[in-house]
């Protein structure tokens, strides 16, 4: 059966050609605590990114997002450009409102997503996510996994644990894995997090990371604050689970205390 999802790229504004240095792909899709999303939003707020295009998909929720500034738009992904003043390095940030609904749109709006970066000359990829463990940690580390095995090489260097099992499901796992057909490196880092809260403390921890591979500086104040929101968070969470269990030992420490069975029956 021919697919009838309708998705399409409006080009706002093609970005310089990129000459000198190398041009990066990042991509924050939105998902579990929002780290990657996170991240690359706030690389493209600090950065002050050129917006170039948007991407629609039917595949996208049938709905629209209002806008800080009260307006209407369809659901989309959209890709930001961004190059150093000298020229080493150049990045296509990408943020979205959703990621599609079904697998067949996954791999066709990766397809999508990678032609566009390819034809701009994007050599190498890099997907932000979310590593959850449901428990709730001080510091998060940060897990990575890479295309070829000299890259994976270089995670311990830089404190990024490398995963050694599993799996990686959505588009954060097939952008990196079909770039990997395409002859372009990927790599995928993954910020531990419960994954009960929008997790600003892992977002912090994987652009951290991710800024020490690309050799980019950005200033981290206002990340630094959400992160703060975020423990904040956790620590009303705790109380309310801890005061919960205390509740639930006094109710049960009230309970007439039951007479004991007998274990001598018969044990079919």
């Amino acid at each position: 059966m021919p697919s009838t999802e309708i998705k399409f790229v409006h080009v706002r504004e093609m970005p310089p050609a990129v000459t000198n240095g190398e041009l990066h792909l990042v991509c924050g899709f939105p998902g579990s605590g929002y780290v990657g999303k996170l991240a690359v939003d706030h690389l493209i707020h600090e950065l002050q990114a050129t917006h170039i295009a948007d991407i629609y998909s039917s595949s996208f929720p049938p709905q629209v997002m209002i806008r800080t500034d009260g307006t209407a738009d369809l659901m989309k992904n959209s890709i930001f450009f961004w190059q150093q003043p000298e020229g080493k390095t150049s990045l296509l940030l990408l943020t979205g409102d959703s990621q599609p609904s079904n697998p067949d749109s996954e791999y066709a709006l990766a397809e999508q997503i990678l032609d566009f970066a390819g034809r701009l000359g994007a050599k190498q990829v890099f997907t932000l996510a979310a590593y959850i463990t449901g428990v709730f940690v001080d510091r998060p580390r940060v897990f990575g996994t890479a295309t070829d095995a000299e890259t994976v090489a270089t995670f311990a260097g830089r404190n990024i644990a490398v995963m050694d099992s599993g799996g990686i499901t959505g588009m954060n796992g097939l952008v990196v894995g079909i770039a990997k057909l395409r002859g372009m490196k990927g790599i995928c880092l993954l910020g531990e997090t419960s994954g009960y809260v929008v997790d600003a403390k892992a977002s912090k921890a994987v652009l951290e990371s991710l800024l020490g591979i690309l050799g980019v500086t950005v200033d981290m104040s206002n990340l630094e604050k959400r992160a703060k929101d975020t423990e904040m968070l956790i620590q009303t969470i705790e109380q309310q689970m801890a005061a919960g269990r205390r509740l639930q030992a006094g109710a049960e420490s009230q309970q007439a205390p039951q007479k004991p069975r007998d274990t001598t029956g018969y044990i079919s």
